[in-house]
C-alpha cells in the first residue's frame, strides 16, 4: 500500500513532486479508505493532464524505481547506472526517488539520489511500533546501520559498490527479513500496466488460471454479465509441453520455422480460449479489443486485489468502454471487504470527474510549467472547490489548469461565402 511518492528530475520532471495516497480531512466516502495506525489512506487516485504535461513521465518514473530496485545487483564494475535526467538538467544533476509505503502491518520509508556514476544517498527507515528506526542510511560509499541490523549488514559490506543500491545488495546476500521485504515489495508489489516489460503474458495468466482455478471462471462470467456481456460459459485450455515442429502452425513461412527449431527452445505454452453465448460460441481471438482486454486483465486484476497489491495503469480508458471502466474501479473500491489493494490510473475520460464518486484528493493533475517542467498536484490543494461542483466542466473550462488551450483551432482558415 503506497502512502507517498516523490520523485525529481526523471524525464519531464525537473522539481521535486509528491504523490500521495493519504487521505486529507474530506469526509467524504470515509468507508472506502484503508485505516492504518492512525492514518486514512485512499484507494484508488486519477491523474488528469494534458498531452505532453507529463502523466506518462511520473508513472514511468515509478516503474524506473522499481527495476533499478529489482536489477541494480547485476551491476558489473564499470558500469554506468541508467538515468532519462530532465532535458534542462545540469549534467551532474541527480535524480532522486523516494517512497513511503506499507507491506504487511509495518510502514517502511525507502528513498535514494543518484547520478550515472554512482549513488549519492540511500535510506531505509521502519516504524514497527508506531516509532521510526533505521535500518540503514547511506552517504556515498559510507553506510550506518541500526542497531539491531549491524552485525548482519557489516558481513555484507565488501558486495557493495559505487553503482549498487544497498538495498538490492543486502536483500541478495544478508539475512536481514526486512530488506527482503522492502526488495520484494518492489518486485511483485507494484504492477505497472500496459508497459510493455511489465505486462508478461497477461493473457497466459488468465487463461491458465481460468483452466486450473475453478472458483475463477464463475467470478469472470458474473463480471461480463454486470457490463451486459451475456456470456455464459468460458472454455479455456493452458498447456505446457514440449515443442516439437508439429506444434508450429501450417501457414508460417518455412524459414521462420527453421529459424526457430535451432532457437533450442525446450517448453511451449498451448493455449486456447473460447467465449459460450448460448446459441452460439466465438474464439477470442475474434472478439473485440475491449473483450479481449477484459479477458486479458480480470485475472491479474483479482489476483492485486486478493493480495494486496498496487496497480498502475497508464491510460485506463484505452480500449474500453467508460462503464467497463466503472467496473474495474468498482472491483477495487469494493470487490473485497479489508483489501488495501491500490489503484492508480491516468486518463482523459471527464467522466470521471465527478465528487458524487471520488474525494477531492484522488483528484490528481499534472501541468507543464513555463521551465517545461511538469508539476503535479491535487484538487484537494486547490482553493474554493465546493463539493456540490461541477469538476468535469471546471476541468474543460480550465479553472484547475492541466489542459491544453487551443488559441487557434483551426489549421485552415475558413471561406467566407
Amino acid at each position: 500500500m503506497i502512502i507517498e511518492y516523490t520523485c525529481e528530475n526523471h524525464k519531464s520532471i525537473k522539481e521535486k513532486v509528491t504523490f500521495s495516497m493519504l487521505a486529507s480531512k474530506d469526509n467524504s466516502f470515509e468507508d472506502l479508505l484503508i485505516p492504518f495506525n492512525g492514518i486514512l489512506v485512499n484507494k484508488a487516485a486519477s491523474i488528469y493532464g494534458a498531452n505532453g504535461s507529463g502523466k506518462t513521465s511520473f508513472m514511468e518514473s515509478l516503474y524506473f524505481f522499481k527495476t533499478l530496485v529489482c536489477n541494480s545487483n547485476n551491476h558489473q564494475p564499470g558500469d554506468k547506472i541508467r538515468q532519462f535526467p530532465h532535458k534542462l538538467s545540469a549534467p551532474e544533476t541527480p535524480t532522486t526517488y523516494t517512497l513511503q509505503f506499507v507491506k504487511g502491518d509495518i510502514r517502511y520509508a525507502y528513498g535514494l539520489s543518484y547520478t550515472r556514476e554512482q549513488v549519492l544517498s540511500e535510506y531505509l527507515y521502519y516504524f514497527p511500533h508506531g516509532k521510526q528506526a533505521k535500518i540503514f542510511d547511506r552517504a556515498f560509499s559510507e553506510i550506518t546501520f541500526g542497531d539491531k541490523f549491524k552485525k548482519d549488514f557489516e558481513t555484507i559490506l565488501n558486495f557493495s559498490k559505487p553503482n549498487k543500491l544497498f538495498l538490492s545488495v543486502s536483500a541478495n546476500y544478508s539475512a536481514v527479513k526486512e530488506a527482503e521485504t522492502v526488495f520484494l515489495f518492489f518486485k511483485e508489489d507494484l504492477i505497472f500496466y500496459p508497459i510493455a516489460q511489465e505486462v508478461n503474458n497477461w493473457l497466459e495468466y488468465s487463461i491458465e488460471r481460468l483452466t486450473n482455478e475453478p472458483d475463477i471462471k464463475p467470478l469472470f462470467i458474473k463480471f461480463m454479465n454486470s457490463i451486459e456481456c451475456p456470456i455464459q460459459n468460458i472454455c479455456t485450455r493452458f498447456e505446457k509441453t514440449n515443442m516439437t515442429p508439429e506444434l508450429l502452425p501450417p501457414d508460417m513461412p518455412r524459414t521462420l520455422k527453421e529459424l526457430l527449431s535451432h532457437a533450442n527452445i525446450q517448453e511451449a505454452q498451448i493455449t486456447a480460449s473460447e467465449l459460450d453465448y448460448g446459441i452460439f460460441s466465438v474464439d477470442l481471438d475474434d472478439e473485440s479489443k475491449g473483450i479481449q482486454k477484459l479477458f486479458e486483465v480480470f485475472c491479474p486484476i483479482i489476483e492485486i486485489i486478493q493480495n494486496n497489491k498496487i496497480l498502475i495503469w497508464d491510460e485506463i480508458e484505452t480500449s474500453l468502454h467508460p462503464r467497463i471502466v466503472n467496473e474495474i474501479l468498482r472491483l477495487i473500491l469494493h470487490g473485497k471487504q479489508n483489501s488495501r489493494a491500490q489503484l492508480i490510473f491516468s486518463t482523459h475520460d471527464t467522466n470521471l470527474l465527478d465528487l458524487t464518486r471520488f474525494r477531492r484528493d484522488q483528484i490528481w493533475f499534472t501541468e507543464l510549467s513555463p521551465s517545461r517542467s511538469t508539476d503535479l498536484f491535487s484538487l484537494a490543494e486547490l482553493k474554493n472547490v465546493r463539493k456540490d461542483e461541477n469538476i468535469s466542466k471546471g476541468y474543460l473550462n480550465g479553472k484547475y489548469g492541466a489542459i491544453p488551450f487551443i488559441h487557434n483551432p483551426l489549421i485552415f482558415p475558413t471561406e467566407e461565402v
